[in-house]
């Protein structure tokens, strides 16, 4: 019994004791605050695919072998344009040969139109001052499309950790006002949320296709400026985000 009696008693001391915590923490009060840092950078990374399309009525192996001929020459050219010791490369991204078929209104069917073969190349590089000159030579070797021609900055991470910190330290002075206009203070961190996102608008490579479907032309006026097509590459914008709540005493 008398274990009994000591146990309630423990209990019981347990039971105030929380309350009087939870009274404790109930007296607390808490500031949120958001915040965030930008900044505007230019590129120095952009990735472009490089799309090689070719057909032939009757063969597919003529549309392959004049597929694979195109890509050798446009692999050679760019294998001398990137620098791998920076981390450039090149990668085949898609491959695909088939039979096209289209429908004939007289014999009201699909029949066999030609066989087609594509290849994607994908080029990343950081040799974002030459990048005109790589999609005219391209063309010339035989590309038929550029596709997905997208700028980035190689220290995303290492700029998002900066504009986080930034708008961090900006956060708790922001609280420290607050908290002394309201005759309290800071005592506390209860959550912290941070994230980063960027905002990088498409740039248009300007006259790209129209010139190469000119060079592509055995007729070509030889007045064609020989300047590379210009691609403008403008600036990136990344934002931080950072929202944090304080404890209030």
């Amino acid at each position: 019994m008398k274990n009994w009696g000591f146990a309630i008693i423990i209990l019981i001391a347990g039971i105030i004791g929380f309350g009087m915590a939870k009274n404790s923490e109930d007296t607390r009060g808490t500031i949120s605050i958001n915040t965030s840092s930008e900044a505007e950078i230019a590129p120095d990374v952009v990735e472009i695919t490089v799309a090689i399309k070719t057909s032939d009525k009757n063969s597919l192996q003529k549309a392959a072998k004049e597929n694979k001929d195109k890509s050798d020459k446009i692999y050679t050219m760019l294998q001398n344009m990137i620098d791998q010791q920076k981390g450039d490369y090149i990668k085949t991204a898609n491959y695909d040969a088939r039979p096209i078929y289209v429908y004939n209104h007289e014999l009201k069917r699909q029949v066999m139109d030609k066989y087609e073969v594509s290849n994607q190349i994908v080029i990343h590089t950081q040799n974002i001052a030459q990048l005109g000159d790589i999609i005219d030579k391209a063309i010339s070797l035989g590309a038929t499309d550029i596709n997905d021609l997208n700028f980035a900055v190689s220290e995303y991470e290492a700029k998002c950790r900066e504009l986080i910190d930034e708008a961090a330290v900006k956060a708790y002075k922001r609280a420290e006002v607050a908290a002394a206009a309201s005759r309290t203070k800071i005592i506390g961190v209860q959550s912290i949320n941070a994230n980063c996102s960027e905002n990088s608008p498409r740039p248009v490579p300007y006259r790209m296709m129209a010139k190469g479907m000119l060079m592509a032309n055995a007729t070509m006026d030889a007045a064609i400026p020989e300047a590379a097509t210009p691609i403008q590459s403008g600036t990136l914008k990344i934002y931080a985000n950072f929202n944090a709540n304080y404890w209030l005493k």
